[in-house]
């Protein structure tokens, strides 16, 4: 009886598992600008902090940020928006002079006018 109880339930939780859409992830990049692993790491956290992205991976060298994310539930702009919150310029936004001046010393980077 117990085994058959376990099957019943494996065969409920398996087969629900089967009929679940997957989620089909958006690729897009844009272009941070920041100076440091600091930076790297508070543009990489704050990115995946948006709901929806899947992963975030910031170029140190080339200020890439490679993104991963679900087109359901947010986009890039909103990506983009959350960023340049936290101090760190990007191809659309321009971080407040506040945000931008809370950042570590290390991680001022160059603006563009």
């Amino acid at each position: 009886m117990k085994t058959l109880l376990k099957l019943l339930i494996f065969i409920l939780f398996s087969n629900s598992s089967f009929t679940q859409e997957r989620v089909k992830y958006q690729k897009s990049t844009c272009i941070v600008l920041g100076n440091c692993n600091m930076c790297k790491k508070k543009i990489e956290k704050t990115a995946k902090l948006v709901v929806g992205v899947k992963s975030a991976k910031w170029n140190v060298i080339t200020g890439e940020l490679k993104l991963k994310f679900n087109p359901e539930m947010t986009d890039l702009v909103s990506i983009e928006k959350a960023v340049a919150g936290v101090g760190y310029d990007t191809e659309r936004y321009k971080a407040t002079e506040e945000s931008y001046n809370s950042l570590h010393y290390c991680c001022k980077y160059e603006r563009k006018k």
